[in-house]
């Protein structure tokens, strides 16, 4: 059930309005939006409810445990099992067949090929995303930060809530549960919030994406041999426009979709490609899974407390896992990997940079000798270059097509296929995008929070009446879901 559908329209028409009939019964409501998520889930696959109940049920007795627990050994055994567990579901469904036929393929040229027990396993759509919010729960209530939840109902609610459910963004129960404790109420603000949410998502999703998947950035990855320089650099452009406004629409949604819900959800995205760093993309670039590997992954792996030579191992081993998270192939791996280099050089050459540039520019340092609107501009355009050129392997199929795609960037001879004028501004447009006032969006949501609430219907249901007027035919899957 995606969200830019007529069925998932009349889906949350229901869920609105039985939700806030029931207000003033908390209880029913929340047993109302726990069904609905439920349903939500199971449209593509029932059967895989159970395993989305498993997971919050081992997040749920080791919350309880974790609370009755007074000894520090017991703790964290107790943490350990729960964390375990989960991983291992996730392990299993996402990176069974993965693991084997590296291990055939390792097996094969050492002359050692054996028959291995390899299986056909459906991956559950948004199986990281839920996992990772069990994990979270766990350790929250292990290190003090959230108490346990008593409710299995307030628990399940917390990790299958359907507007983030299968494509995030990661919420803390530190900033969910509680709101489960209060009396719903649809604000003014979240009518507004909602509704430029939703608006500006399904632009970035159903327009602005899918223009620029179909027209140029699926037909170049197919295959990038039979295309020229100017096709494969615009390209890369247009895929990083597309995952960024295909991502970012989701969440833009799923806040959105939230709001309208009486709920608060943090933002997940905020300009990425104005980053003039690879440490400040990363603080800005899905920053519900940045903040969550560094404070479940990073920070526990020992963070920067022991010394730069750890600080780089932590950094590398964080952005690995990190691509490995993103999808069982080695291409992912590499994504991660470069990302991890690349974060631990920058930090080597910033260091190295304070130490002597103050003696060479005075006080100022290294602004002082490039100048600092300079500095920055040089800091944006590497930044994104390094971004469009990583996401070349996130994109390709195979190290085979990435290699092909990074070899035609020789072939300057080759005629414009894909690169129109259209696609170009569009690309064009969405770029300045990054760069206007970061607060647009909420100055946007109040100045129309106050209209009268017809109005605000109205100017929902006929924006998404427009958009879908001027999208193109189909709906692109999300290309998160396969995360």
């Amino acid at each position: 059930m995606l969200f830019p559908t007529l069925e998932f329209g009349i889906f949350f028409l229901i869920v609105f309005t039985v939700s806030w009939s029931l207000r003033w019964t908390p209880g029913f409501r929340k047993l109302a939006l726990l069904a609905a998520s439920y349903v939500f889930y199971g449209w593509w696959d029932w059967r895989f409810t159970g395993l989305l109940f498993a997971s919050t049920l081992i997040a749920y007795l080791a919350g309880l445990g974790l609370e009755r627990a007074e000894r520090a050994a017991l703790r964290k055994w107790i943490v350990g099992v729960a964390v375990a567990g989960s991983l291992v579901i996730l392990g299993f469904f996402k990176y069974y067949g993965f693991f084997l036929t590296s291990l055939a393929a390792l097996l094969d040229s050492f002359g050692l090929a054996r028959d291995l027990p390899f299986m056909e396993i459906i991956l559950p759509v948004g199986i990281s995303f839920f996992t990772f919010q069990s994990i979270s729960y766990v350790v929250d209530v292990y290190r003090g930060d959230v108490r346990a939840e008593r409710s299995l109902a307030d628990v399940m609610l917390y990790i299958s809530f359907f507007p983030q459910l299968v494509a995030g963004p990661i919420v803390r129960a530190a900033d969910f549960l509680p709101q489960l404790h209060e009396t719903p109420r649809l604000s003014r603000e979240h009518l507004g919030v909602g509704t430029v949410l939703i608006l500006s998502g399904l632009i970035k999703k159903m327009v602005i994406a899918n223009y620029l998947a179909t027209g140029i950035a699926d037909p170049v990855f197919f295959d990038p041999t039979v295309v020229g320089a100017g096709d494969l650099l615009l390209g890369v452009y247009a895929y990083a426009v597309q995952i960024y406004c295909d991502f970012s629409g989701y969440s833009d949604i799923a806040i959105g979709v939230a709001a309208l819900l009486g709920y608060r959800f943090l933002e997940n995205f905020n300009q990425p490609y104005r980053a003039a760093s690879l440490q400040d993309f990363w603080r800005r670039w899905h920053i519900s899974l940045s903040t969550w590997l560094r404070d479940y992954l990073y920070i526990p792996l020992g963070g920067n407390r022991g010394g730069e030579k750890a600080t780089y191992r932590n950094l590398f081993l964080t952005m690995f896992l990190g691509g490995l998270w993103h999808g069982a192939a080695w291409t992912f791996v590499f994504w991660g990997t470069a990302h991890g280099l690349m974060l631990g050089l920058e930090r080597f050459i910033k260091s190295k940079i304070e130490r002597f540039a103050p003696a060479q520019a005075g006080p100022r340092g290294v602004a002082g000798m490039l100048g600092d609107g300079a500095q920055h501009i040089v800091g944006v355009v590497w930044t994104f270059h390094f971004v469009c050129f990583t996401w070349i392997f996130f994109r390709a199929d195979t190290f085979g097509t990435a290699w092909n795609y990074l070899a035609g960037f020789g072939n300057w001879g080759e005629p414009l296929q894909y690169a129109t004028p259209f696609l170009t501004g569009l690309i064009a447009l969405a770029m300045i995008f990054q760069f206007t006032p970061g607060n647009l969006g909420r100055w946007l949501a109040q100045g129309i929070k106050h209209l009268p609430s017809p109005l605000l219907a109205l100017l929902l249901g006929g924006g998404i009446w427009l958009i879908w007027a001027v999208a193109p035919a189909g709906v692109a899957p999300f290309i998160y879901f396969q995360f």
